[in-house]
């Protein structure tokens, strides 16, 4: 007989299957070869922060909200995703695209999980997807600045925003959050990513992040996409979420946002009832099925050539020339 939490886990587990898992993790493997740590493994303190799957969502959707703040990284978004319609992308005030934002979430969800903890051919694979698409990102904004996604400095700030997000979500909203060195060492770990994805120079610590970040606010600007995310008459829940995004940012980015944090007991109580949220999601789902695959394929005996973990292999300026359309066509493929 199913308990009720079961019942509500499976139900997580097909909608996850059904939005996420079938269409975002073709091609990706968690449960095999036997010993392959991944690029870090059981004890690793990525592991353990984004087994939360929850969390990770919530990390990730900081993260954007910050990003939205430079207004290359929103226009990257607005003329090479399908975060908006196509026939706005140049448009001043483009219109949110929301299956499009739904599918971007998927990759990001299926990237974050894949390097954590799948195989290292999985890890190697998606970062290599995700390189190329960046090679193809390159434009100019509506004002006549040029972006280009392989820039370094860009590379560094949009690090630093992606693991300050993961970070801060989980420190807020983890049931058994890191705190202290043990935080920094996700910090440090986390980085591979960073440099699998072409990044120099990055932050290894959560000191060393926020100045990274903050360094880039006379850079900074409220675009047209902040504006709508953060305008006073937006519907539940999307204006109950909204809070709690707004609430992680830094100081700084607060003050550009104009958001001011209410007393204390009314932002401990509304931290407490997102915590409930996101953790009650959590128990009645658990971890998702591959972060389990991943556990048992370690178990099956660390292989003695490999070290703990694995290390990305990416040298910079390596990667073949692609088309985005043969980029698109192998994530068909896959």
């Amino acid at each position: 007989m199913f308990l009720p939490h079961q019942l509500v886990g499976n139900f997580f587990d097909r909608q996850f299957d059904r939005d996420i898992r079938r269409h975002f993790f073709k091609g990706m493997e968690f449960a095999a070869p036997a010993g392959d740590p991944g690029w870090f493994g059981p004890g690793s303190a990525v592991w353990h922060v984004h087994s939360h799957t929850q969390a990770l969502v919530f990390g990730l959707q900081c993260a954007a909200f910050l990003e939205r703040l430079d207004p290359s990284i929103y226009w990257m978004g607005v003329h090479h995703s399908r975060l908006v319609k196509p026939e706005s992308r140049d448009d001043p005030m483009p219109q949110i695209d929301p299956k499009g934002a739904l599918v971007r979430l998927g990759h990001s969800v299926a990237f974050f999980i894949g390097t954590a903890y799948g195989s290292t051919e999985t890890a190697e694979r998606l970062a290599l997807a995700v390189r190329s698409m960046h090679h193809t990102i390159k434009g100019t904004r509506p004002d006549g600045a040029r972006y280009d996604a392989d820039d370094p400095e860009w590379l560094r700030w949009n690090y630093a925003t992606v693991v300050w997000g993961l970070a801060t979500a989980h420190e807020l909203y983890h049931p058994n959050p890191l705190r202290g060195k043990e935080l920094d060492r996700y910090y440090g770990e986390f980085v591979r990513v960073g440099h699998a994805l072409g990044g120099t120079d990055l932050p290894t610590t959560k000191a060393e992040t926020l100045d990274c970040l903050k360094s880039y606010l006379p850079r900074l600007a409220v675009t047209y996409g902040t504006a709508m995310a953060t305008g006073p008459d937006l519907p539940l829940p999307q204006s109950a979420l909204n809070w709690a995004v707004r609430d992680t940012m830094p100081p700084w980015a607060k003050g550009l946002i104009q958001h001011r944090d209410p007393i204390i007991v009314e932002r401990t109580a509304r931290r407490a009832l997102v915590w409930s949220v996101i953790n009650g999601i959590h128990v009645a789902s658990g971890p998702v099925r591959e972060f389990e695959q991943a556990k048992a394929r370690v178990a099956g005996g660390l292989d003695p050539e490999l070290a703990p973990h694995t290390v990305p292999t990416y040298q910079p300026g390596s990667d073949p020339v692609r088309s985005r359309e043969d980029i698109e066509e192998s994530f068909a493929r896959a």
